[in-house]
């Protein structure tokens, strides 16, 4: 429940970084990096975006084809993502196709039979037929796109789904009054041969606010009708929104306090969408003209440097091996010199609760899927085992990826399952080292004077009163500078020990090491 209550309110921040190379956009909640999105300019696939693509090959033994969308690898369709109304879709391309005198009505058109749920794809396909698909799975690894003929449009309330009749509301919303108004109020305002589902977004919202998000998604569908008039296959035939708009259009509520945009033509794009979808929200929107990067100014280089490596330190001491095979990703936890109290059930659960909060932000910020194995510290109660659990759970639930989480077995393993649709997030957070002249590789230097700082927390609440630090003389002059910037003399008060820093000049940059009062060398492990 206290995990609960933390996500019930959140304030967000998005933060967007214009470079040549493409444009950054951070999510950050309570001042924490939870997800980071690359756009980069000549990126070509996007899931969600619309193809018309021709049928290369039919597998029977895979019951699935291969349908050529322009990608160096054929896609992927396999019969269960054909969706029900596969026939209506394939005969509405070749309608479309051939509407020269622009004569087709979407609203006069007749549906062809829905197909079987266990039927065979050569049935369907037969002729190897041009067809409207759209991108379910990015490219991952050697594989190319994933494709579904489950056509939707995404809008800020609802998702427009053609082909069917259909009104579903989002399960999210709780309340039966409130779902039966919004099931009311569409049924009277559907367009005729679409389906519609109701998000959560929807709540509260009048028929006016509902009945215009229609209207434009109904306005996208007739612009996808007239791109595929005389088009040749392979072509995209609709764009996704950018992530940028992509992003506010999923996740816009009253929790954001800011936007800051770095580019003045994004910054109007942004502007503009903002305004036509939340015209309240656009006093959140600024323009950063600072002399830092954005991304510095606001902290997100050093979250990306210190949450992205194979280890991920944790607040108490505690930490994280995060690693990936080509089956799944396994991430064990460890204590570390975490020790809060001499019960060591104990010790183990409040490590398991801490690592189960930041376990949920990096399969979020890493955008990790697939099967995940979490090593977690060994507890001998079961009801510890479930509190584990379930605080994953908890910290999981603003994780808009399709997730399931099982019960911790009595090894102290959790499997999860996460939906993968884009390839994982993958930075590398090391940089030459400049003892070495880029022989070898060391930690971030943004992260040396925290990680000195806990070290040194660490001895100072287990007896160490006198200290001695020896630093590369960069780093003492670092520490040492200034009156009131002086860090040692903010240490030596913050922590009542006595604290010293010396100049080494054998230390390697980021090398540092304690000494006691008996210039006796202090091993932490």
């Amino acid at each position: 429940m206290r995990a609960l209550k933390k996500l019930l309110y959140v304030n967000k921040d998005l933060i967007i970084n214009s470079s040549p190379e493409g444009v950054e956009i951070a999510l950050l909640e309570e001042k924490k990096l939870v997800e980071i999105h690359n756009e980069k300019i000549d990126a070509r696939w996007s899931v969600g975006d619309l193809y018309l693509g021709k049928v290369k090959k039919i597998i029977p033994g895979l019951n699935a084809a291969f349908v050529d969308v322009g990608f160096e690898k054929d896609a992927f369709l396999h019969y269960t993502d054909l969706s029900p109304y596969a026939k209506s879709i394939i005969k509405f391309t070749q309608l479309a196709m051939n509407d020269h005198d622009k004569s087709f009505d979407f609203a006069g058109f007749q549906a062809a039979p829905e197909i079987f749920k266990t039927g065979k794809i050569s049935e369907v396909l037969n002729g190897k037929p041009n067809v409207l698909v759209q991108i379910l799975k990015e490219p991952i690894a050697a594989k190319g796109p994933r494709l579904t003929c489950e056509i939707s449009l995404a809008g800020r309330f609802v998702v427009l789904t053609p082909f069917n009749e259909i009104v579903a509301v989002s399960k999210k919303i709780h309340s039966n009054e409130e779902r039966k108004r919004l099931q009311k109020i569409i049924e009277a305002v559907r367009p005729k041969n679409f389906g519609v589902i109701v998000r959560t977004a929807a709540e509260g919202k009048t028929t006016a606010e509902l009945h215009e998000d229609l209207l434009t998604l109904e306005a996208n569908w007739n612009n996808i009708q007239s791109n595929l008039k005389g088009a040749l296959p392979p072509a995209r035939i609709m764009n996704e929104e950018s992530k940028t708009t992509s992003i506010l259009r999923d996740l816009l509520n009253e929790d954001f306090n800011k936007i800051v945009v770095n580019d003045k033509k994004i910054f109007d794009i942004t502007l503009s969408y903002l305004q036509r979808i939340a015209p309240a929200k656009s006093n959140i929107l600024s323009l950063y003209d600072g002399d830092q990067p954005i991304f510095d100014q606001y902290g997100i280089t050093k979250q990306v440097k210190s949450s992205f490596g194979k280890t991920v330190n944790l607040p108490s001491g505690a930490y994280l091996i995060i690693e990936h095979t080509e089956a799944l990703h396994v991430i064990d936890v460890n204590s570390g010199f975490k020790s809060v109290s001499n019960n060591q059930e104990e010790n183990a659960l409040q490590t398991n609760m801490e690592a189960a909060e930041e376990i949920a932000r990096q399969l979020r910020l890493r955008d990790i899927g697939g099967i995940i194995v979490i090593d977690f510290i060994d507890m001998k109660l079961p009801e510890n085992r479930r509190k584990v659990q379930e605080s994953l759970e908890d910290f999981m639930k603003t994780d808009r990826a399709r997730h399931s989480v099982l019960p911790i077995s009595k090894f102290g393993l959790l499997q999860a399952t996460r939906q993968r649709i884009r390839p994982e997030v993958n930075i590398n957070t090391s940089e030459d080292c400049p003892a070495c002249n880029g022989t070898g590789k060391i930690t971030s230097t943004l992260l040396l004077e925290d990680e000195i700082e806990k070290k040194m927390s660490y001895l100072a609440t287990h007896g160490h009163k006198s200290l001695i630090l020896l630093v590369h003389p960069i780093i003492h002059s670092h520490l040492t500078k200034g009156i009131f910037n002086n860090i040692i003399k903010r240490w030596k008060n913050k922590y009542k020990i006595k604290l010293k820093s010396q100049a080494d000049n054998s230390s390697h940059l980021v090398e540092y090491k304690f000494l006691d009062e008996n210039l006796e060398e202090i091993k932490i492990f």
